[in-house]
Parts: C-alpha cells; structure tokens; sequence
C-alpha cells in the first residue's frame, strides 16, 4: 500500500524576486516547512512503516516550477535505500552499541576536512561515498532519531543551516542550484514502538552541476556499470562550498 501526496505552500514570487533571496524571508520559507513536515509525518507515521519526504527545485530535475516543490509518499513496505541503511545500522549498533552516523560525525567534526557549515546543533559534510560533485549530507550533532524528536530551538538551527547550504549551492555558479534532496530517519507505523536506536535523523542533497550553472554530472558508461567516478574528490568539493559567502548573491547585490 502506498500514500502520495504532493504540498503546496501558496509562495508565489517570481523567481528574480529580490524578497525570495532576502535572508529573514528564506529562513522563515525553511523554518515553516520544517514544521509542516513534522505534521505530515506525525499523521502518515501513524499508519505507514516509511514516509519519504523529498524536494525537487530545477527544470533540470524535471520540475516545471523554479521553486523547491514537496513531496510525500508513505508506504507500507522498506524502499530499497532506507532498507539498506536500516540493515548497516542495525548491524554497527549491535556490534558497537552506538548509532553509527553519530560515530561518523564525530569524525568528521574532528578531521573537518569535508565539511561544508555548521552550527551548534547541524553538520553539513560531502561524505566520502558521495556520487555527486557537491553532493551533501546534513546531520544533527545530537542523537536524533527521527524529524519528530526535534524540539524547537533544532528546528531553527535546522532552517538556518538549510538557509546557508542552499545559498552556497547558489553562490557556485551564480544560479539557482537544482537538486533533488529528502530527509531519512527512523521508520514509523509498527516501528514506532520498537527500539530504533541504531537510527539518525539526517537529510540528504543530490545536486546535479558540475562545473557551470549548465554543465551537469552524468553517470554513464563505467559508471553505470561498473564504478562511479569523481571529477574533484570529496573533500575539494567541500572546500569550494565553504569557501563561499553565507549570504546569497542576490542579497548581497542590494
């Protein structure tokens, strides 16, 4: 059995709109959806084992709209990717008898070395397995489990960390960033009972460019049947996004 679901939030500025790139209108957009996927997945969560909350933004990634435009689907079964981490999870808890993201943010808090921003309570890293030239992962420096362990104060953070990643994205190649991302946590429905420890909340940023606002990745020939391959290493990737400003580059110009 299977749930879609497809939300809209009545924002409806034009995409050169100097107020969408102004920083108190982009934190407060992160900071409502934040809150309006906590309710999406507190009520589907009731029913489903997995709620897979994900956003597209770019005619790139097949998206009519300039804008980030939301999706849900709830089903009653383990989609292959979380499936997958739920077992390496499962299996480093039971061996180590700690959640294994949080082992490896602490790692990459201690190299910094692949990190992109941060604040008291988010990391943002390229991981050392990422596919994508600046693929992302963001990751709370606390155990959390799943989006609704957040308390108010990791939800502004979290909008505020969200704010700065994506306008990095952004100040790359001067434009705006396409990217399909989505948030992974502890599955729900007849998981909600059970010991879930072994999980960590984190999101997620697959962003297609490489080397210009309409150059793009492919993952073709080799890849696709053999190997991925980097065109800069993880860690270069990193250094470029943080290097750049926090604050757009549209704002920036006023």
């Amino acid at each position: 059995m299977q749930c879609n679901r497809m939300l809209q939030y009545n924002i409806n500025l034009q995409n050169e709109s100097n107020i969408y790139y102004s920083s108190f209108f982009r934190f407060c957009r992160h900071a409502v959806f934040a809150c309006r996927w906590i309710e999406e997945l507190t009520e589907l969560g009731n029913k489903y084992i997995w709620v897979q909350i994900f956003e597209n933004k770019g005619a790139i990634m097949g998206c009519s709209n300039p804008h980030p435009h939301c999706q849900i689907w709830a089903s009653s079964f383990f989609p292959n990717e979380p499936r997958i981490k739920e077992h390496y999870q499962l299996e480093y808890y039971k061996k180590f008898k700690r959640p294994l993201l949080m082992d490896y943010v602490a790692k990459e808090l201690e190299k910094k070395e692949r990190i992109v921003t941060e604040n008291a309570d988010w990391v943002v890293v390229v991981p050392y397995w990422a596919v994508w030239p600046y693929e992302t992962m963001l990751l709370p420096k606390a155990h959390l489990k799943r989006f609704t362990d957040l308390n108010g104060n990791q939800r502004d953070s979290l909008a505020a960390i969200i704010k700065v990643l994506t306008s990095k994205y952004d100040n790359l190649f001067y434009t705006s960033f396409p990217y399909s991302m989505g948030w992974h946590g502890a599955p729900t429905g007849p998981k909600l009972q059970e010991d879930v420890s072994h999980w960590v909340f984190h999101g997620i940023y697959y962003p297609p460019l490489l080397r210009s606002a309409t150059v793009k990745k492919f993952l073709v020939g080799y890849e696709m049947l053999a190997q991925n391959q980097r065109d800069l290493t993880q860690e270069q990737a990193a250094e470029q996004l943080r290097n750049l400003p926090d604050i757009h580059y549209k704002e920036s110009k006023k």
